[in-house]
């Protein structure tokens, strides 16, 4: 009989390929299960390396390195880096006031400039002169001009408190009161930010430019290549980038002194890079317990909300799918958020990656407990934190079930609140009465209850799922739930409920106040009775949440105060929004079962279109089938790198040890998604686009020469 395989050797080569490969998956698969976790330590960079400029690592960065950027280098990146408004990360990359971004930061700004007959989002847009280039009403980028250390003023104030609500209430105070005092001093725009939790507090002024012009984005199908089904994977084919430019009082084009200049070549692998921008939130210093409450109460309910929706629009668009562009956006949203949100919860529900939080909390503690002074000041607000956790676990989820959230609840509740105030007002004097319901007023109250958009079966798809929800969260015993739904659940009880309420059309609302407003309030209607049965003790849940938050929070920032007494600046803050530099190199990682390459070029990206069988969002415009004749589809278009950030770093410039442009960073891998609390060099990666893959598709592609030789020489070139 003839070998399988070729010959001997290769037989056994194939033996021990499978053999390494399903070892590796039971190693993978039941790690957890037969690992003592009691072994498992902290990671030196599980807190992340997200330094501020406050505290930038110089020792580690000279013997990770051998770098050694003095305070000039540090400055110069500081006044070059930009927020861009309130939502994302951008930087100067010419003296004449250039700005660079993601594209995703950009579709607002692209929508807003849109004259009639255009479609800019699918069609990209190009200033081919200074003036084609269009201002963008009510944006803004904001430097860092200003930082100083106000910690000693805070807290010297918050201690003359002596209670725990006192101590938030004089927190408040003073941080108004300062950044008041030093805007009216500097004319800047001035915020305070707790770092640690508020184990330190740092003044932050920023220099805001207002001017602020739309040079150059592509088109959605470049920008967001791939759509939210490629969103946080890797290899990944995006020309996420934009470019804008700010203009100064006289209207003329800003002269900046600092802006990070173009690199020629791009990175190589293994090279040291820096992501300079403004990470969003991270939890990395919360304690186990809150953590857990996350992974047991908080993200089990969002992904739960979220895998609701997702599976009603989809029902809807099976149900009609003329209604296909309507709510495909929303449904590929869902899924994204799901994606996110659960890739967070596996990360909590990880035993592996919680003990390694758990063995960082017991190594801080015991550090605190063995110190007398810190242990008497500290050492019980582990305790206090988990016993305010444990008492939101016993309301949050009822508190959840009896909220009113305009996404995910129907528009039948919100309708019977009104239905009740005009039932109240009308008890009244017509001159004691709120205007609008007199009169015509009355009149026009009644015809907005049902909009012309009503959308009846999304409104009764999210009833099921309310239904569901109080069942769930409040129980099927709970008099309200009982009454409610008349004991039923499901489509029976969407079926029940929908049969007796008299709020689902506007004839029946008419009729049933005609009837008076004793017989509105009653409460016979079973949305009416919900909502006046429910407001109370849904104000008691929300009162007793906020407070426990409050209190908490003051635990939080007392147990920083501890972390930066023990540990200084060796462990960066959590994210806040604020400008960080973040370390890293250019590196591939493993995935599934084999090697994702460090970069992707345009070769890529036209696989990915043909074999998507040029299919949206795989689909691509067409000065891009074909490219030009002279574009170089072996130029790096994206690559990976071990930086960590976080959502608010989109745009944030992606430099190398000389301060110079080698990539935009637009997104994280998906390995990378339990990143909110916890770090991992071996598998977290930053996505960019390559400064090469930009200028080649600038300067080729959409031909756009002032932009690609203003980035190659810093500055305006004719």
């Amino acid at each position: 009989m003839k070998p399988l395989f070729g010959n001997i050797a290769k037989q056994i080569a194939l033996y021990v390929i499978l053999a390494s490969f399903l070892f590796s998956f039971q190693v993978s698969a039941q790690s957890a299960d037969w690992m003592n976790l009691d072994t498992v330590k902290a990671g030196k960079f599980d807190n992340g390396k997200m330094w501020t400029f406050e505290y930038p690592p110089m020792d580690y960065f000279s013997q990770t390195y051998n770098f050694q950027p003095d305070e000039a280098w540090f400055e110069h990146v500081r006044l070059s880096a930009l927020k861009f408004a309130n939502y994302c990360s951008a930087s100067f990359v010419s003296a004449d006031g250039l700005v660079m971004t993601n594209h995703h930061c950009a579709r607002q700004s692209v929508t807003q400039i849109t004259q009639e007959g255009e479609d800019l989002n699918a069609t990209g847009f190009i200033a081919q002169t200074l003036q084609d280039e269009r201002p963008v009403p009510g944006l803004y980028v904001d430097q860092l001009v200003l930082f100083k250390d106000v910690t000693d003023e805070v807290i010297d104030e918050i201690n003359k408190a002596t209670t725990d609500e006192e101590r938030a209430k004089f927190e408040n105070e003073i941080i108004s009161k300062i950044e008041e005092r030093e805007a009216t001093a500097t004319g800047l725009e001035v915020a305070i930010t707790p770092l640690y939790n508020g184990g330190k507090f740092s003044l932050y002024g920023y220099k805001r430019y207002t001017d602020i012009r739309l040079v150059f984005a592509p088109e959605d199908q470049l920008g967001f290549f791939g759509g939210d089904p490629d969103n946080f994977t890797y290899p990944r084919f995006n020309l996420d980038c934009s470019f804008f430019r700010a203009y100064d009082e006289d209207g003329n084009p800003l002269k900046t002194e600092n802006f990070f200049k173009w690199s020629e070549n791009g990175t190589a692998v293994g090279e040291p890079v820096f992501v300079v921008g403004n990470p969003g939130n991270t939890d990395r210093l919360n304690t186990v317990a809150q953590l857990e409450y996350a992974k047991d109460i908080q993200y089990p309910r969002t992904v739960l909300l979220l895998s609701n929706l997702s599976d009603m629009y989809k029902e809807m668009l099976k149900e009609d799918p003329s209604r296909k562009l309507e709510l495909q956006d929303m449904i590929f949203s869902f899924d994204n958020s799901i994606k996110a949100y659960g890739g967070m919860l596996e990360g909590l529900r990880n035993p592996v990656l919680m003990q390694r939080k758990k063995d960082f909390e017991k190594t801080f503690r015991a550090s605190v407990e063995a110190d007398p002074e810190l242990k008497v000041k500290y050492g019980d607000l582990w305790d206090k934190i988990a016993d305010s956790r444990k008492q939101l676990s016993e309301i949050s989820n009822k508190n959840f079930a009896l909220s009113m959230n305009r996404l995910s609840t129907p528009q039948y509740f919100f309708i019977a609140d009104e239905v009740i105030a005009i039932a109240e007002n009308l008890k009244l004097p017509e001159n004691e009465r709120d205007d609008l319901y007199v009169g015509e007023e009355l009149d026009y109250t009644l015809a907005s209850l049902f909009p012309e958009d009503f959308d009846i079966e999304m409104n009764n798809l999210l009833l099921e799922k309310k239904i569901d929800a109080l069942y769930m969260y409040l129980g099927a015993d709970d008099p309200l739930v009982k009454k409610f739904t008349g004991g039923k659940q499901g489509k029976e009880a969407v079926e029940y409920v929908l049969f007796n309420s008299k709020v689902t059309n506007l004839d029946d609302i008419k009729n049933l106040l005609e009837d008076g407003p004793d017989e509105v309030l009653k409460g016979a209607d079973p949305f009416i009775y919900f909502m006046m049965n429910s407001k109370d003790r849904a104000a008691e849940y929300s009162k007793k949440v906020k407070d426990l938050v409050e209190v908490e929070s003051v635990y939080s920032q007392q147990l920083g105060v501890a972390l930066f007494e023990v540990y200084g600046t060796s462990i960066p803050p959590d994210a806040t929004f604020t400008l960080r530099l973040a370390d890293g190199v250019v590196e591939g990682f493993p995935y599934n079962g084999t090697y994702a390459q460090p970069y992707t070029t345009f070769y890529g990206l036209y696989d990915r279109y043909y074999g998507q069988g040029k299919e949206f969002p795989w689909s691509l415009p067409e000065r891009w089938t074909p490219p030009p004749a002279d574009f170089d589809l072996s130029t790096p278009f994206n690559f990976v790198s071990t930086n960590d950030i976080i959502g608010g770093n989109s745009g944030s410039p992606v430099i190398n040890k000389n301060a110079e442009v080698v990539g935009l960073a637009f997104d994280g891998n998906i390995q990378g998604l339990p990143g909110n609390f916890i770090f991992r060099t071996e598998e977290n990666r930053t996505v960019s686009v390559h400064s090469s893959g930009m200028y080649e598709a600038i300067d080729k592609v959409y031909m756009l020469k002032r932009l690609s030789s203003e980035l190659k020489a810093g500055k305006i070139t004719n």
